[in-house]
C-alpha cells in the first residue's frame, strides 16, 4: 500500500453518527428514557484499518428507516410503529509523522447534524432537527503496514469520546442529543490475503456516564445506559481497478442493565445484528463507499434498514 493511495485516511473512525442521529432519538424515547447513545454500527466498513500521515475531510449521508421495535424476547411491539432518521456528518481527521509506541499520532473531531421523525403506539412521538452529539479523539495510533503470516496487516488504536453538544430536552420523547458523556475506545484492523481481497473490523468498547436531567415522565433523578460491545465487519475484492464490493454488518450487543436511580432494570439490554451489501470506488485522493444493512435479531430497539454514503478527501 503506497502513501499516494487515495484511502490515505479513509475510515478513520467514522465514529457515531448516522447512527448517532437514529440511537440519539431512541436515547429518550424508545425506553421513555434510558437507551444506549449514538454508536457507530456501519458507519465504516471497507478497508477500515488502512490509514497514513495526511488530513482528511469527509462526509457522511446517511438514512435509516425502522417499522417495527422489538421488545426484550425479540417479539415485535404491537400497533404502527415508525422511525426515520436522516443525518450529515463531517468529520476532520489528522495523522502526524509524530512517532509514539511505533505508530503515528492522530487527531479527529466529528460533528453531526440530524433530523428525526417517530410515530410509535407506545410513546415516543414527534420530529426534531439540529446538531448532535459530537464526537472527538485527541489520541489515536496508526501502526505502519506490518506482515502478519506472511500478508500485509495494517491496525489503528483509538480513544474516543463523546460530548453532550446536541439539542436535548427532558420534556420531548424524541431527541437528537442524549445528554450523557460515553467513553468508546475501539481497535481496527484490515488485513489483505491478496492485493484485491480484503478483511476489516473495528471491536468497541462503550461506557456510558449518567444523564442527571432524564425524561421528565421517568420520575427519576438519573438514569445511566449499560456498558456494551459493539463492532463492524467486512469483506471486498477488487473488481475493477479502484472498484471494490463486498459484504458489511454490524453487532451490537449490550453488557450491563441500564439504571435508574442506581438500580438496575432488568431486561432492559439492547442487541442487534446486520449484514447487507456494499461498494467502494477511488478517484485520485477522492473515495466513495457506499453500505446497506439489513437488521435482524434486534431486542429492546428498533429493527430496520441503513443506507450509508460517504465521501472523503484527502490532502
Amino acid at each position: 500500500m503506497k502513501k499516494s493511495n487515495g484511502y490515505k485516511l479513509l475510515n478513520i473512525s467514522l465514529a457515531f453518527f448516522a447512527a448517532a442521529a437514529f440511537l440519539a432519538a431512541t436515547a429518550e424515547a424508545y425506553a421513555q428514557g434510558v437507551s444506549l447513545p449514538p454508536v457507530n454500527l456501519g458507519e465504516t466498513s471497507f478497508l477500515d484499518g488502512v490509514a497514513f500521515p495526511g488530513f482528511l475531510v469527509q462526509a457522511t449521508l446517511s438514512h435509516y428507516r425502522a417499522n417495527q421495535f422489538r421488545d426484550a424476547k425479540g417479539n415485535d411491539r404491537p400497533g404502527s410503529n415508525r422511525i426515520t432518521v436522516n443525518s450529515a456528518v463531517t468529520q476532520l481527521a489528522w495523522i502526524s509523522n509524530f512517532r509514539l509506541l511505533g505508530g503515528y499520532y492522530g487527531a479527529e473531531a466529528l460533528i453531526p447534524l440530524a433530523e428525526v421523525d417517530a410515530d410509535t403506539g407506545f410513546g415516543p412521538n414527534g420530529r426534531e432537527r439540529g446538531l448532535g452529539d459530537m464526537s472527538v479523539s485527541p489520541f489515536f495510533i496508526q501502526w505502519p503496514q506490518f506482515k502478519l503470516f506472511d500478508m500485509p496487516f495494517h491496525q489503528r488504536l483509538n480513544l474516543l469520546f463523546k460530548v453532550p453538544t446536541g439539542e436535548y430536552s427532558d420534556r420531548s420523547s424524541v431527541n437528537v442529543g442524549s445528554n450523557i458523556y460515553s467513553v468508546n475506545p475501539y481497535y481496527a484492523f484490515t488485513l489483505l490475503p491478496t492485493p484485491k481481497l480484503e478483511f476489516s473490523s473495528r471491536l468497541y468498547y462503550l461506557w456510558n456516564s449518567e444523564n442527571d436531567n432524564p425524561f421528565f415522565r421517568l420520575g427519576a433523578d438519573d438514569t445511566q445506559p449499560g456498558q456494551a460491545f459493539h463492532m463492524n465487519y467486512a469483506a471486498s475484492y477488487e473488481v475493477w481497478k479502484n472498484l471494490r464490493i463486498g459484504l458489511a454488518g454490524y453487532l451490537l450487543y449490550q453488557l450491563t442493565n441500564d439504571k435508574v436511580d442506581g438500580n438496575d432494570i432488568d431486561q432492559s439490554r439492547e442487541r442487534v445484528v446486520s449484514l447487507g451489501p456494499g461498494a467502494r470506488y477511488k478517484i485520485d485522493t477522492w473515495t466513495m463507499t457506499f453500505n446497506s444493512y439489513f437488521e435482524t435479531e434486534a431486542e429492546n430497539r428498533p429493527e430496520g434498514v441503513k443506507l450509508v454514503f460517504r465521501v472523503s478527501k484527502v490532502f
